[in-house]
C-alpha cells in the first residue's frame, strides 16, 4: 500500500458551454465564468500543504475546430485573464507557465504569455501551468524529435520525460468536470499512473470545497504502481 501526498494536480475544465446554454446565455459567458473558477482553484492550490503543481487544459490542438468567433473570443479572454491575474499570481507566490505550441497565437498574446512567465518566475509556492494549443501526442512527438535533433540513437523513458514541455512530476490526480469520462489527448505520458476523478459538476459550478472533497477521496485510495498492496 502506497500513500503519497498529492503533488501534481491536472484538470480538464469541461462544461462551460453547457453551463451557459442551461441559463440561456451565449457560450462566451460560460468561458468568462470558467476563468473565474481557475482563479479560485489556483488560490486554493497555492495554500494547500502538498500541492506543488496544478495544470489546466485551457485550449487543445483540436479546439481550433470550434467556430471562428468563439476561438477569437477565447484568445481575447486569455489575454485579459493573464493581465488581470498577474496580481493573483504575485499575491499567492505562484509561478505561471504555459505548455503547448503558443507560436500559433498572435504576437501580442505570445508576448503576454512570456511576460507573465517572466514576472512570476521567482515565485515558489505553486507552479500554475496552462496547456495552450496543447495535445499529448504532439508533446510526445516534439520530445522525440528534439532528442533525434540532439543526436540520440537510443532513447530511454528518462530521456523522453526530460524532453517534454512539462518538466515536473508525473500527474497524481486528474480531474475532469461535466460528467465526460475521457482524457482527450491530455498529458498522455504524465498520467500513466494517475488517479482519475470524474465529476458531473460543470466547470463554472466547480468550487474549492468540491476540490477539497475530491482530494480527501484521493487520499483514501491505494496506489500500487504495478505492485501489490
Amino acid at each position: 500500500m502506497i500513500k503519497q501526498p498529492l503533488q501534481h494536480l491536472a484538470v480538464i475544465m469541461d462544461g462551460n458551454g453547457r453551463w451557459a446554454a442551461q441559463r440561456g446565455l451565449n457560450r462566451t459567458k460560460g468561458h468568462e465564468k470558467g476563468a473565474e473558477i481557475i482563479r479560485d482553484v489556483t488560490t486554493y492550490c497555492a495554500k494547500h500543504p502538498s500541492i506543488e503543481t496544478v495544470t489546466f487544459y485551457a485550449f487543445s490542438t483540436e479546439n481550433w475546430k470550434r467556430p471562428k468567433l468563439e476561438v477569437e473570443f477565447l484568445m481575447k479572454l486569455l489575454d485579459r485573464y493573464l493581465q488581470k491575474e498577474l496580481v493573483t499570481y504575485q499575491e499567492n507566490n505562484v509561478k505561471f507557465m504555459a505548455i503547448g505550441d503558443i507560436e500559433a497565437f498572435s504576437p501580442k498574446l505570445q508576448e503576454r504569455i512570456r511576460l507573465t512567465e517572466e514576472k512570476t518566475r521567482h515565485n515558489t509556492d505553486l507552479i500554475h501551468i496552462l496547456a495552450l494549443n496543447y495535445g499529448g501526442r504532439a508533446e510526445i512527438t516534439h520530445a522525440v524529435n528534439r532528442l533525434i535533433a540532439e543526436g540520440k540513437k537510443h532513447v530511454t523513458e528518462k530521456d523522453i520525460s526530460g524532453a517534454l514541455q512539462t518538466p515536473y512530476s508525473d500527474i497524481d490526480l486528474l480531474i475532469r468536470t461535466s460528467g465526460e469520462e475521457r482524457v482527450s489527448n491530455y498529458l498522455l505520458w504524465q498520467i500513466s499512473y494517475a488517479e482519475f476523478y470524474f465529476t458531473e459538476t460543470l466547470w463554472p459550478d466547480f468550487t474549492p470545497q468540491e476540490l477539497d472533497e475530491i482530494i480527501t477521496d484521493f487520499e483514501q485510495r491505494t496506489r500500487r504502481f504495478g505492485g501489490l498492496s
